[in-house]
């Protein structure tokens, strides 16, 4: 397998300029998602330039930006302006705020005024029952699950990302997002469950190219650069 193989759409996941622009050469990245975590450690210091600059350089892939606060009703403000930022901008959404309370109702809302959603941060199927009907009568959006934060807790995310892509089936303008992935392998989990996107950093499309590598040759490569650095460590016994 190789990477014009793959059908799920990789979406890059980061908010470095230089590296989305280098990742908007591959023709077979198909959008862009951020949020304001990755924008942080960019060094990203005025959202909405840093936002307006992407959405002129990447025109033609579907880019998403998060609100960026807890109140809805700011939230509703947030996002309606976000929205207005170009055609092929996504806003996403968190399932609740900090205090946990269901954002569902502004999800609703916002799909009602024909506002393409992400909405991010959801980690259970009852999570992604109630943001899909909120999605319903809305355009093209996101459900977005951190199958990668489910994996951190020790469980097995695919039986809840394969029950999500049938519960999406009767909603044709929804799409599932496998989010946060820890590995390239997941890339392989999310295409054999029929999931539509996975959001993917930098470093793991950087591995690409591992896709169906002979093992015999990556443990020899393996074993000379364990060789090689002792050597160029000058390490002794």
């Amino acid at each position: 397998m190789n990477v014009n193989d793959i059908k799920v759409k990789i979406f890059a996941d980061g908010a470095d300029k230089a590296g989305m622009l280098e990742m908007y050469g591959k023709s077979w990245v198909k959008g862009f998602t951020t949020n304001p975590t990755l924008m942080k450690k960019a060094g990203v210091k005025d959202y909405e330039s840093f936002a307006r600059e992407i959405i002129e350089a990447i025109p033609d892939r579907p880019i998403s930006f998060e609100v960026f606060c807890d109140d809805f009703s700011e939230m509703e403000r947030q996002a309606l302006h976000i929205s207005q930022w170009g055609s092929n901008v996504y806003v996403k959404i968190p399932v609740t705020n900090t205090l946990g309370k269901s954002a569902c109702s502004l999800i609703k809302r916002l799909a009602d005024a024909g506002v393409k959603q992400n909405v991010t941060a959801i980690m259970t199927l009852r999570q992604v029952i109630d943001v899909s009907q909120a999605l319903a009568n809305g355009p093209s959006s996101y459900v977005s699950v951190f199958a990668g934060r489910i994996a951190d807790t020790g469980k097995d995310p695919l039986p809840l990302m394969a029950a999500a892509v049938e519960l999406l089936k009767s909603y044709p303008q929804q799409e599932l997002i496998w989010a946060s992935p820890r590995e390239l392998l997941n890339i392989i989990h999310a295409e054999s469950i029929g999931c539509h996107i996975i959001t993917v950093t930098n470093d793991i499309l950087n591995k690409l190219g591992n896709l169906g590598k002979n093992l015999d040759d990556f443990s020899l490569e393996t074993v000379k650069m364990f060789h090689n650095d002792a050597i160029q460590a000058g390490f002794r016994v």
